[in-house]
């Protein structure tokens, strides 16, 4: 796990899978309609090996060349109120 996917993780957000348009845009309009907030990362920010890490530069030779195409999808409960989740919330953090 990257630095930058544990602090996704300690924000609450579960990784879903990578995926470049048009299903991605497709699948975070499904977990939307599904209640969940949608976040969608960089494709290098949580795959890229942190100092520490590796063995995680051979999961990046799929996508050589094509990279900046892909995102990971995170999702977590929609919020209601300060702090607390809901379904509803119409907000997609991340897509460009």
């Amino acid at each position: 796990m990257t630095k930058r996917e544990a602090e996704l993780v300690q924000q609450g957000w579960q990784r879903r899978f990578v995926a470049a348009e048009p299903r991605l845009s497709e699948m975070a309009a499904i977990y939307e309609e599904t209640g969940f907030e949608v976040h969608l990362e960089p494709l290098a920010a949580v795959e890229a090996p942190d100092q520490d890490r590796d063995e995680c530069e051979g999961c990046m030779i799929c996508y050589q060349g094509v990279e900046d195409r892909h995102q990971v999808i995170y999702t977590r409960p929609k919020r209601r109120g300060k702090g607390r989740r809901e379904k509803g919330d119409r907000r997609r953090e991340g897509l460009t």
